[in-house]
């Protein structure tokens, strides 16, 4: 960890500096240059440039020094440049940085698999194996899914967000800025309702037992439960604006695949690695997927994802079917096993869930002073706000788009996301020191103050 006890020690002063207007002038000419190199396509949340960031900060060419409550969305949750992560990476970098783990293996992506297959859901036999990112795991779990299982149709739901490549685009729900213009999509992917308590049209107390018989009857209606090879769902949406389904839609759902021989994937790149205040997010309410995957936090900022699922599962699919050449490069696979030193030691879990009972409080408080917050939701370090419209439902992009610009000028990185672009979403490293943490909330309450 970066922080001793959480308050404050680490390479880099803990400290929200603010020097020059953000961007500032140094940033400003990269972007010039950017805008001359890079398409605008690549878009990027809030264009200042960086040159170091340590536990709960991220510092600028300018010399400003920015709280993080993004954390890379959700990547480096053990603090950038966490020291065991990076003596770790530079050791193996001395070694050797790449063979193809198809051509010549090594022991590091060996136990990065056996950790995975440790501390997923279920005490089965379980196999894993090594990609590069979020959507590339994805897209090969469902590929064993249909491998395994003979069949051709995947489920999905209203407001989920899987990746960019044309499977996982197909199966992320929102088209702007993801899958517009980018047709036409995979074929054999269904949408579902998503129980999302907010907006459930009966009412949060119906949403959980209706959007799970709504999802299986339309499942066995409109697909027939013998021709879906796999449903994908995120335990907690991410893109989707941080939605926590309604209790007992997971677990209903997760009963009517195992009913009818359809494998249940859950999609925790966002939310796994202690990110929730468990292991992994699907563990809330006991479930157990056939497959699991996951990215983003799993090696401290560098690029790895996994495939973990159940051994008779994992083991149908035939030589060479699985794999890519960089698949659990060393350098990553020494950074991952780091990273889980770092969780499982540091408390990490635990932590995040310190994180969520500091902040909830306060930005529900916040929603009773301000009724443009509609909804305050989330659970460990992976919290957000949805605005609206003043007594209403209806979304507010506007509104949340200049609150987080507030709150970037004052010297607070957030992030924005949901279907309707109208939810604030934080996610701090797990290590922020708590004098940045409660800083932090300040800037958020100043910025609906105004």
């Amino acid at each position: 960890m970066t922080s001793e006890d959480f308050g404050g020690v680490g390479r880099l002063p803990q400290e929200r500096r603010v020097v020059t207007e953000i961007p500032g002038p140094r940033s400003r000419e990269l972007q010039d240059r950017r805008v001359a190199a890079v398409p605008p396509g690549v878009g990027s949340v809030l264009p200042v440039y960086v040159t170091d960031a340590d536990g709960g900060v991220v510092v600028d060419v300018d010399g400003n020094s920015l709280i993080d409550f993004g954390s890379g969305i959700a990547v480096t949750g053990v603090g950038n440049a966490n020291p065991r992560v990076a003596a770790r990476v530079k050791a193996q970098a001395d070694r050797f940085t790449h063979t193809c783990f198809m051509v010549a293996p090594y022991e590091s992506y060996v136990a990065v698999c056996e950790n995975l297959n440790r501390i997923t859901p279920g005490d089965h036999e379980k196999r894993s194996f090594l990609v590069n990112s979020g959507a590339e795991a994805v897209e090969n779990a469902v590929k064993i899914a249909r491998y395994a299982t003979g069949r051709q149709a995947v489920v999905a739901f209203d407001h989920g967000y899987h990746g960019r490549t044309l499977l996982t685009m197909t199966l992320t729900s929102k088209s702007m800025p993801y899958k517009h213009g980018f047709g036409p999509y995979a074929p054999e992917v269904y949408r579902m309702p998503m129980a999302y308590p907010f907006r459930w049209p009966t009412g949060p107390e119906n949403c959980g037992p209706e959007a799970a018989a709504q999802a299986v009857d339309q499942i066995s209606k409109r697909i027939g439960a013998t021709n879906v090879a796999a449903v994908v769902v995120e335990p907690i949406l991410g893109e989707g604006g941080f939605v926590e389904p309604a209790p007992g839609f997971l677990p209903a759902i997760a009963e009517f695949c195992r009913a009818n021989g359809i494998l249940f994937i859950a999609d925790e790149v966002q939310t796994g690695f202690a990110r929730t205040g468990d292991m992994f997010a699907c563990e809330h309410e006991g479930i157990v997927p056939d497959l699991v995957t996951t990215a983003k936090g799993i090696a401290g900022g560098l690029p790895l994802a996994a495939v973990t699922g159940r051994a008779d599962i994992m083991d149908k699919v035939h030589g060479g079917g699985l794999g890519g050449t960089y698949g659990g490069n060393p350098l990553a696979c020494e950074a991952a096993l780091a990273v889980l030193e770092e969780i499982e030691e540091g408390k990490l879990a635990e932590r995040a869930r310190r994180i969520g009972e500091a902040m909830l409080p306060r930005l529900r408080a916040l929603a009773g002073r301000h009724p443009a917050i509609g909804d305050v939701r989330g659970r460990g370090a992976m919290i957000a706000i949805e605005l609206v419209r003043d007594g209403s439902s209806e979304p507010a992009p506007e509104l949340t788009a200049e609150i987080a610009r507030r709150c970037h000028a004052r010297g607070l990185l957030v992030l924005t996301a949901g279907t309707y672009g109208n939810v604030l979403r934080f996610l701090p490293p797990l290590v922020i020191p708590d004098h940045l943490l409660a800083e932090g909330l300040d800037i958020i309450e100043a910025a609906f103050d105004g």
